[in-house]
């Protein structure tokens, strides 16, 4: 099978490098799915679950919150706000993240900031809980 060069880095550094057959992941705009010789591409990374298939068959799944994706000359970039591996992320404590937003959502009433902030803490908390389960 065909595979590209992906690259996935956060502010913390690089996660991943190396050759993957597919890459699937949320933009704000909808679902993307990049295979090799996709054609050249730039857009903004939406919150949802990424899922890759290495060249040897494995498939990874991570929570992937914000960032930019571009696909240029068969090699893909991947500068991600957040990005958790589904090994890494620990289900009681996105659990605990949830029921805190949705407190916070409650009781924000017409603070919108406040609900603002809490919306967008739920969401990072329902893509991990969904990428771990």
């Amino acid at each position: 099978m065909s595979t590209f060069h992906l690259t996935i880095s956060t502010p913390d550094g690089l996660l991943f490098d190396g050759e993957v057959v597919s890459l699937r992941l949320r933009m704000i705009d909808g679902d993307l799915g990049l295979l090799a010789n996709h054609e050249n591409y730039v857009s903004a990374v939406g919150a949802g679950e990424a899922v890759l298939v290495t060249e040897d068959g494995e498939t990874k799944r991570a929570a992937c919150i914000g960032g930019m994706l571009t696909m240029l000359d068969n090699k893909a970039k991947l500068l991600a706000t957040t990005f958790e591996w589904a090994e890494d992320i620990n289900l009681e404590r996105a659990q605990m993240a949830k029921t805190k937003a949705e407190q916070r959502i409650a009781e924000a009433k017409e603070n919108s900031k406040e609900l603002l902030l809490a919306s967008a803490k739920l969401q990072r908390a329902l893509v991990r809980i969904k990428v771990k389960s």
